[in-house]
């Protein structure tokens, strides 16, 4: 047994330049609180009277920690000193300043404490007690923070550096499989489980953020190809972009074991991603790497990430398919530009907005898909698009061309990656939205149902499908499933409650709208939905003050025009109804059906239905189970326009 391996605790060599002793002395002074032997002075570049001692320092320690700054780069010895730990596997670099290392050690990513404010239980000093730990191959030291230490926080994980590379012959990724824990976890997340938070953009300019977050949007999509594994959706991760919360903390709101953060810096053609793979439980790295790539490896640089952590959370289960393509898989491009292009457009997407901004969005897919037309996942945004731009903004004669223009891109996508779950979800959604086209949608839904269990958004569309067509037990399946992987998710808990609404579980379908208010206080179509099921438990009163908190305002007055009748207020509810075909004509014909169907007018309700499909008014979709038309439903016309429409 060797002397290291006596010790409770590694001994460190502290490299560097004299001009920085102010900020090296409180970087000793924390590590010795940590229970780690340091050995440092500030003699360091004071010539060959202390070369004897300085050698046997080196020689006696486990590790050899090297001090970067705009300085001690220039120290040739600072560089002897970082030279003999890297010459025995025992280097750790740190970096004061956010310089470059110097040539001969670029491949050795240095610990970021340009930001560190002297903290010894800061996340800066926690990464690198965990690195000597590592490096000297030692146990832990003595003195550790106490219970109350919170771990690194979501803004001061990785920010550019890592320690990859200490542990590593050749500076390779090092990743301790042995301590990564894959039993369930005290909080029950289970070890397969991980989220990908969206990745800090260091490129100086806030207008890339698109790309950054767009490259941790496509490791997730890769990470959740491979079917062992438990990943988090995009909505919840986002959510916790700004928290301050610690690693746990983050992780058992997502349900989580394991985090998967980074950065993105970019600067013309060139990309650095460095990326960490984080225990929830600990709070420490248990993987890190980071890559200088030109724009066109940036395929590249996301397959070896994904690989990388997939195999390490999927050891466990012996999983043969381990996201193995990355980003070039089932529907992807090998193409810079179109990808640059692609992941801009999502970023305008996903912030929404008016048409103006979606038309934004529509524009860079369809810029996407001119430098390369092959690529699948550009057409089936394009398609998304169109359908939100027909659904949200379009009416009139103006609906069909989008819809049509929707199904084929989707048709496309489909065409050129028959696995891409997303495309035949695309493709479900417009054909069951846009043209009503109950049976069509049925194929493409099935199928972006079996290829995609892991995609929160794909589940939630069919979900929504599968309980307006009557399958209830389908979509109740699908949607737990969602939530579970998108436990932040709104709109994952509208659609929950929607589709026990459908199934007529009144009571049932409050508590996740109630849920979905609270993840997103002004989002539409949720008061109504309290609403309605009010309605339909006889709570009237209730019902009428959700509607008029509701902010979509169609459904507002409908709501209002059916409560206000059944409390006996006729001249308030004739004047919702007045304003509903005032503001809102044609384009709220079903809403009209449904207050006339309450109202007792059944002829007008029937009229106002047939009037309805032959506008190709979208809300016909709810036709087979909306509780609001049973006062019609067992009228001839009303069966035969199921049966025009599809549901029969």
């Amino acid at each position: 047994m060797d002397s290291q391996d006596s010790r409770a605790s590694p001994s460190i060599f502290l490299s560097y330049a004299r001009a920085d002793r102010a900020k090296v002395e409180p970087l000793a002074a924390a590590l010795q609180d940590a229970g780690i032997d340091v050995w440092w002075d500030d003699r360091l570049e004071g010539g060959q009277a202390f070369a004897n001692e300085i050698e046997t320092a080196l020689d006696r320690s486990d590790v050899v920690i090297v001090v970067w700054s705009g300085t001690s780069i220039r120290s040739d010895w600072v560089r002897d000193e970082a030279a003999r730990g890297r010459g025995r596997g025992r280097l750790v670099p740190v970096c004061l300043d956010g310089c470059d290392a110097p040539l001969g050690f670029g491949q050795y990513h240095a610990i970021d404490f340009s930001g560190w404010r002297g903290g010894s239980d800061a996340p800066e000093m926690q990464r690198l007690v965990a690195a000597i730990v590592t490096a000297a191959g030692s146990a832990a030291p003595a003195t550790r923070p106490g219970p109350s230490h919170r771990g690194p926080s979501r803004r001061s994980m990785i920010v550019g550096g890592s320690v990859a590379a200490v542990a590593a012959a050749g500076g390779g990724a090092w990743l301790l499989s042995d301590r990564l824990g894959f039993g369930p976890k005290s909080d029950g997340a289970p070890g397969n489980s991980i989220a990908v938070l969206p990745f800090t953009n260091l490129s100086g300019d806030p207008a890339q953020a698109y790309f950054s977050d767009g490259v941790a949007e496509e490791l997730r999509a890769a990470l959740a190809r491979d079917t062992d594994l438990r990943v988090a959706a995009r909505t919840s991760s986002n959510a916790v972009r700004d928290s301050e919360d610690d690693a746990a903390a983050i992780a058992a709101r997502l349900g989580v074991a394991f985090l998967l953060d980074g950065s993105v810096r970019r600067s013309g053609e060139v990309v650095r991603v460095a990326a960490e793979l984080i225990e929830a439980a600990t709070g420490f790295t248990s993987w890190s790497q980071s890559f200088d790539r030109r724009l066109s490896d940036i395929f590249a640089i996301q397959r070896d990430i994904a690989k990388t952590v997939a195999k390490a959370l999927s050891a466990r289960f012996g999983s043969a398919q381990t996201a193995a393509d990355g980003g070039t898989q089932a529907g992807g491009t090998a193409n810079a530009p179109a990808y640059d292009a692609y992941l801009h457009g999502k970023g305008l997407f996903e912030l929404g907005g008016d048409e103006k901004a979606y038309r934004a969005a529509l524009a860079q897919f369809d810029a996407a898909v001119t430098a390369d037309p092959n690529y699948a996942d550009a057409h089936a945004a394009r398609a998304r698009t169109l359908a939100a731009i027909a659904n949200q903004f379009a009416s009139g004669d103006a609906l069909r061309p989008l819809y049509d223009a929707s199904i084929a891109a989707a048709g496309r996508a489909v065409a050129l990656a028959p696995r891409l779950a997303d495309a035949h979800s695309a493709l479900g959604y417009a054909l069951f939205n846009g043209r009503m086209d109950i049976r069509g949608a049925r194929e493409p839904y099935a199928r972006s149902r079996a290829l995609g269990g892991g995609d929160a958004d794909v589940l939630i569309r069919y979900a929504l499908y599968a309980a307006r067509t009557g399958g209830t037990a389908a979509g109740a399946d699908a949607i737990g499933r969602a939530i579970a992987l998108d436990r932040l998710n709104p709109r994952a808990y509208r659609a929950q409650g929607n589709v026990l609404y459908a199934a007529r579980r009144y009571a049932d379908s409050i508590p996740p709208l109630r849920r979905a208010l609270a993840l997103n206080p002004t989002m539409a179509a949720v008061h109504a939905g309290i609403g309605d099921a009010l309605l339909m438990l006889g709570k009237t009163a209730e019902a009428r003050a959700e509607y008029a908190a509701e902010p979509l305002a169609f459904v507002r007055l409908s709501g209002l025009a059916i409560a206000e009748r059944k409390l006996g207020r006729s001249a308030a509810a004739d004047a919702a109804m007045a304003r509903l075909i005032a503001d809102h004509g044609d384009s709220a014909l079903y809403q009209q059906a449904q207050v006339r169907a309450q109202w007792g007018e059944s002829e007008q309700a029937l009229s106002a239905l047939e009037k309805a499909r032959t506008a190709g008014d979208a809300g016909l979709i709810y036709l087979r189970n909306d509780p609001l038309l049973d006062p019609v439903r067992t009228a001839p016309r009303f069966r035969e326009l199921l049966r025009a429409v599809g549901f029969e």
